[in-house]
Parts: C-alpha cells; sequence; structure tokens
C-alpha cells in the first residue's frame, strides 16, 4: 500500500486569515499610541455589507466621549450600489460604541489631559462581530515624526547591512 504525499509527516502550518479589515496608518505617523481598547460598534445592515467589501476609510477618525457614551466620528463607510432603495445610506454617519463603563472612565479620564486624544488605529472580525481597536494617543510634534522616520530607515538599512554581510 502506498502513501500519499502530504502524510510524509512535514505539515504546513496553517494559515492564520487576515480579519482586518482596515487599519488607520496614519494614526502611527501622527500619535504615540500608549495603549489600546477593543471595543465593539453598532452598525446597520447596509454598512455591515460595505465593511465586507473593505469600503471603508480611517484617515480622520476619531473618538469623542459624550454623556457616558463613546462615538465614532469621522469614519466614512461607503454604501454599496446593491443596497436597499428605502434605506437612507449615509456614509459620514456617526457610531456609537459599545464599551463598559470602567473602559469609558478610563477613556474620559485619560483625554481629560493635555495633547491625549483617542482615535481609531484598526476596525477588524472577531468571529461574526465588527470589533474596532481604540488607542489612547499622544500627539507628535514635526519632529518627532522626523525622527520616527528616520529610526525606520536606519532599522532598513541595519537589516540590509546584515544581510548583505551573511552571503
Amino acid at each position: 500500500m502506498a502513501k500519499s504525499n502530504n502524510t510524509q509527516g512535514k505539515s504546513k502550518p496553517a494559515k492564520v486569515p487576515d480579519t482586518t479589515i482596515v487599519q488607520n496608518k496614519k494614526a502611527r505617523h501622527d500619535y504615540f499610541i500608549e495603549d489600546s481598547i477593543e471595543s465593539g460598534i453598532a452598525l446597520q445592515g447596509w454598512e455591515v455589507k460595505s465593511l465586507r467589501k473593505k469600503k471603508v476609510q480611517l484617515v480622520d477618525s476619531y473618538v469623542l466621549i459624550k454623556d457616558g457614551e463613546a462615538f465614532l466620528l469621522g469614519c466614512n463607510i461607503t454604501p454599496l450600489d446593491t443596497t436597499n432603495t428605502h434605506t437612507i445610506a449615509d456614509p459620514g454617519r456617526t457610531k456609537k460604541l459599545l464599551l463598559h463603563k470602567k473602559e469609558l472612565a478610563k477613556l474620559f479620564s485619560a483625554t481629560q489631559q493635555k495633547g491625549h486624544t483617542c482615535v481609531c488605529t484598526k476596525i477588524y472580525w472577531k468571529g461574526h462581530l465588527v470589533k474596532c481597536q481604540i488607542a489612547l494617543a499622544k500627539g507628535k510634534q514635526s519632529h518627532d515624526k522626523r525622527a520616527s522616520v528616520k529610526e525606520r530607515e536606519w532599522n532598513i538599512d541595519k537589516q540590509r547591512i546584515v544581510r548583505h554581510s551573511n552571503r
């Protein structure tokens, strides 16, 4: 009896599917990310369908805490052409974030400090739910941005030098 090719003892590691819908790369450039919290988002049906097609932008989005609730502003979800016509699709609609009271209190106290803000860094799938990664951030000055770009370029050069010397 002959063995099949895929049972020779060498198995490939299972690929983990990428659940990320969108990332806010500009937030990492403009802010020092200090702490992050996972949050749910209250969405409408057409928004979930658009998220499946990755029709969303997080570039200028931020989190507003008002009356003991958190809201995501500036997140633009583009409606699909195939959505039904009897609902009015507002792409810039304010979305409510689903957080525990302790998390809200932590965010509220941190945003009251000077220079701190709360931004959305990532929207992703967790099972069948849409989750949002919220980060407490402190704004960077222009010289901080230049320093982080210089550090990133130096790390790339270091890797290139090590790779070249190992040949």
